[in-house]
């Protein structure tokens, strides 16, 4: 009886603590996080971002690298009341994403053949005045992967010396 109780708690602390493995608990906001994952297409230049894990498995599959956890966003449910939300738009002639949270953006984008990659890549970010920078970048020269966006003020700043264009602050999300 008692090695099938230890084998249930066991049995239940490993799943639990892969449901909690999946949300980070921030110190300072109190606040359930999210993963947002980074992956990059060697043949492209691009870097994806994706809350999707499953997303993650199919590009590998396909050639893209994972990179990872890029940063953290907010747990929280549609319609992110008072949270500025990320829209993710997919370029099909050049085979490009970009992310912004801009409506205009991305109305203006839609406006001349991008295509909204809808709600489920749709994702909250840190409210102004907390979390942590996340820059975007433009590489003038590039036709795919022209934008870039990173927390990291190292990759921000060699991004910069190597040619790219900095575009300052898209938007702010979570280290941890």
């Amino acid at each position: 009886m008692k090695k099938i109780v230890l084998g249930t708690l066991a049995a239940l602390a490993f799943i639990t603590g892969g449901v909690i493995n999946a949300h980070q608990v921030s110190a300072d906001t109190a606040q359930l996080h999210e993963r947002i994952f980074r992956i990059y297409n060697p043949n492209t230049g691009e870097h994806l971002l994706t809350p999707a894990g499953w997303e993650v498995v199919v590009l590998e599959k396909a050639g893209w690298k994972a990179e990872g956890v890029a940063f953290y966003i907010p747990l929280t449910e549609p319609p992110y009341s008072g949270y500025p939300v990320v829209q993710r738009l997919y370029n099909p002639n050049a085979g490009d994403h970009h992310y912004t949270t801009s409506n205009f953006e991305a109305t203006s984008l839609v406006s001349v053949g991008w295509i909204n990659d809808g709600k489920a890549f749709r994702f909250p970010v840190a409210k102004a005045n907390t979390g942590v920078p996340v820059y975007r970048l433009y590489n003038p020269n590039a036709k795919v992967g022209s934008h870039h966006f990173t927390m990291s003020s190292y990759e921000r700043d060699s991004l910069i010396k190597a040619g790219w264009k900095n575009e300052g602050t898209a938007f702010n999300a979570y280290t941890k």
